[in-house]
């Protein structure tokens, strides 16, 4: 059995931080219907590579889904949902604030039907203050969160070339509705949840990210930061290296491992805050003799005096390693309509078993009859709603 089998889900959203929460609780046992408009449909159906309306980024985001293809703008499609509702027990979306509400579907509406509905809406910003209506993309947060100055050097900005915060939130929101449903077996009554990108976008960099931001008093003690020293890779003849000696013994095992033991002697090197000072000095000295070696001889020389490192792998390489294999975290199966795909599987083991994944993404509207038929309304009802364009 897993965790969340009993648990259904009705996800109305486009793009990532909905749709992973979802997929994640779909993983986990949940049933979890993704409810898409009549037209196109999650957009990310089609960005980036794809087959049909299986992009691999929908894929990734929405295994194991019914998809329900209806209009929400209608009173019928909104009466459908609403007819739903005593039998869901979790709604999130990631529509701007106020877009449910005019639907008929906000929180208040639903949870008066079913008062053990927890209700999750996701917004950029919050749903009060000066941009609770800006639109919110995943770069955007990066910059208001503080994510671009903390991958920066100085006073130049870095982004991660990654859906970052949208990823965050998913988690985070993943994370909460379970709390919810957890609470709920205790009081009987669901909630509303709010959650907004740049909440968590901040919350996740926040702890290491803002190190000398914390501590307020006058006469606390400033220094680098770990991650000044962490994260930037050293160049091999063939690559790169990363290692994460953060402590002072592991610098000493570094350099002597290096033959470049003769800087402990240096003033600018003998202790590790002197060290992190002066961090750019010394990987200007010690940049020449990594640049002699290759990527292996040096995580060979540094592994045998138990420095962390690690070749900087390219896709490929990160795909073929044994360790994954090992581990079971990567699998390749049939999708019945984008053919053969590889996939991430769930990271936790429960009772030492990785869970079941499920079946390949949805295309669009390709449970609407049997979503419907399971939440009692008969054939010839859906027949009619069909030719009124009502679902599809």
């Amino acid at each position: 059995m897993k965790p969340l089998e009993s648990v259904t889900v009705l996800e109305f959203s486009t793009m990532i931080t909905a749709s992973l929460a979802s997929m994640m609780m779909a993983e986990q046992g949940a049933r979890v219907i993704k409810v898409e408009p009549m037209t196109m449909g999650d957009p990310m159906r089609y960005i980036g590579a794809k087959k049909g309306d299986i992009s691999a980024l929908f894929a990734n985001c929405n295994r194991g889904k019914e998809a329900l293809r209806i209009d929400l703008k209608s009173e019928a499609g909104a009466n459908i949902i609403r007819d739903m509702i005593p039998s869901v027990d979790v709604v999130i979306h990631n529509f701007r604030p106020g877009v449910m509400d005019k639907l008929g579907l906000g929180s208040e509406a639903l949870r008066a039907i079913n008062p053990r509905l927890i209700y999750t809406a996701i917004s950029g910003f919050g749903t009060e203050g000066p941009m609770s209506d800006a639109p919110a993309y995943d770069p955007i947060i990066q910059a208001h969160a503080g994510i671009a100055a903390t991958q920066g050097q100085g006073d130049q900005p870095a982004f991660m070339r990654t859906l970052l915060c949208d990823k965050i939130t998913g988690y985070t929101a993943c994370q909460a509705v379970t709390s919810a449903l957890f609470m709920r077996e205790r009081v009987g009554q669901g909630q509303h949840i709010d959650l907004s990108m740049i909440d968590s976008g901040l919350f996740f960099i926040f702890l290491d990210g803002f190190q000398n931001h914390t501590l307020l008093s006058d006469d606390h003690e400033r220094a680098g930061m770990l991650i000044d020293i962490l994260y930037d890779p050293w160049v091999c003849s063939d690559g790169g290296v990363i290692i994460s000696a953060g402590s002072y013994e592991m610098q000493k095992r570094f350099l002597t491992a290096l033959d470049m033991q003769h800087l402990l002697s240096d003033e600018r090197f003998a202790t590790f805050e002197n060290q992190m000072r002066n961090i750019k000095v010394l990987k200007a000295l010690v940049s020449e003799r990594c640049k002699a070696l290759s990527c292996d001889e040096m995580v060979g020389l540094l592994r045998a005096v138990d420095v962390p490192c690690a070749k900087v792998m390219t896709r490929e390489e990160v795909l073929a390693q044994d360790q994954l294999l090992a581990n079971g975290t990567v699998d390749v199966y049939d999708h019945p309509l984008a053919g053969k795909s590889r996939r991430v599987l769930a990271p936790p083991l429960f009772s030492g078993e990785r869970l079941e994944p499920g079946w390949g993404a949805p295309s669009h509207g390709q449970h609407t009859e049997q979503v419907l038929r399971s939440f009692g309304v008969s054939k010839d009802a859906i027949e009619g709603l069909k030719s009124s364009s009502i679902v599809a």
